[in-house]
């Protein structure tokens, strides 16, 4: 498959709904892309039709995306920790995926394709998270016991950091650290490795995923029901209405991020549903009962215009559907479900996924 100018607008809608209201603003890392394609294209790769040799790199952004979009890069940051890490490992990648498909990062990997020197590299149709996801040590690598170093930072000032050893806990800890003194964000590139493994420890099929979301909201009219809404997205609504209340504590949340909630009354049956946030929606409560929490991704959507509203841009009084999205399968084994489900947020409730058969 190949990617082109026109898919861009789909991948960002898409990346948009599957960042949960978090993962940052994807329409940025669209500008990005759409300047570096002019005209040109990068083979998807299907990850099962594709060499199981074949060494691949995943690649992304870690830190403020706050900062990220108030000063675009031109996208050799991510060349640049992408050629840090084959050098530390003298080992060269054949192609590149992407951390997190979804919010900012969902583009990355085609950043990094684009500017590669010669022709793009192909991109791989996987990821490490299937959804918007806040930590290094929540990567899929990490969560099913592989290491997730060597891996390399290209810093906006720059300089090049690469770490190596250590668990997935301390490598998350240290990045940090990194990033707090470096600008407050940074391409990141880990150490190529076998496709072979990548099947096994990463989530399939996501890009495609987003593009085919993003295709179906993009396709809708002007205020759409929220069940034609839910209907495009693949989602099940979880409320439609006004947005009564929004609180935000700052660094009230793990790992010093911030926290809030949100409440929303619905039209049709004035049931309260209140979603909990952090970097992205991770709870919901309808009239105080748990309905929905991560790794299922929750999104709240403009009602008339069917676009994502993240949690830093959602307001009182706004007009909004709620969707619950079934998360990737790989999330659903108990082992799995403790990094990402919501007590490795500090919520002290059990996962509930509809999706999942009990």
């Amino acid at each position: 498959m190949e990617l082109t100018a026109a898919d861009v607008p789909a991948l960002v809608r898409g990346a948009e709904v599957l960042g949960s209201g978090g993962g940052g603003d994807a329409r940025a890392g669209g500008i990005l892309v759409s300047r570096l394609l002019r005209g040109g294209s990068v083979d998807l790769l299907d990850p099962e039709a594709s060499d199981p040799g074949l060494l691949v790199s995943a690649v992304g952004m870690v830190g403020a995306t706050v900062v990220f979009t108030e000063q675009l890069p031109g996208g050799g940051e991510f060349t640049r920790a992408l050629d840090a890490v084959q050098r530390w490992t003298g080992v060269r990648a054949g192609a590149v995926a992407s951390v997190e498909a979804a919010g900012l990062n969902a583009a990355t990997a085609l950043v990094t394709a684009l500017s590669a020197a010669g022709s793009p590299l192909p991109v791989v149709d996987l990821d490490l998270c299937g959804r918007a996801l806040p930590r290094l040590d929540q990567f899929s690598l990490a969560v099913a016991g592989s290491d997730i170093t060597p891996l390399a930072l290209a810093l906006p000032g720059g300089q090049v950091v690469v770490v190596d050893g250590g668990d997935a806990v301390t490598t998350e800890r240290s990045v940090r650290s990194v990033l707090a003194g470096g600008g407050g964000w940074a391409a990141i590139a880990v150490g190529p490795r076998p496709l072979a493994e990548l099947r096994r420890h990463a989530l399939a099929g996501t890009t495609r995923r987003l593009l085919e979301v993003g295709r179906r909201l993009l396709a809708l009219p002007d205020a759409p029901g929220p069940a034609a809404v839910a209907a495009a997205a693949g989602g099940q609504v979880l409320a439609a209405g006004r947005v009564l209340e929004v609180v935000r504590h700052r660094g009230a949340g793990e790992g010093g991020f911030g926290r809030g909630s949100l409440v929303v009354r619905d039209r049709a049956t004035s049931a309260l549903l209140r979603l909990e946030m952090e970097n992205e929606y991770l709870l919901a409560l309808a009239d105080g009962d748990v309905v929905a929490t991560t790794p299922d991704v929750l999104a709240v959507l403009d009602r008339r215009a069917a676009r994502p509203v993240s949690c830093d841009r959602v307001r009182r009084g706004d007009d909004v559907v709620v969707l619950r999205l079934d998360a990737p399968r790989f999330w659903h084994e108990p082992a799995r479900l403790d990094a990402v489900g919501p007590r490795a947020f500090g919520y002290d409730v059990d996962p509930v996924l509809p999706g999942v058969p009990a």
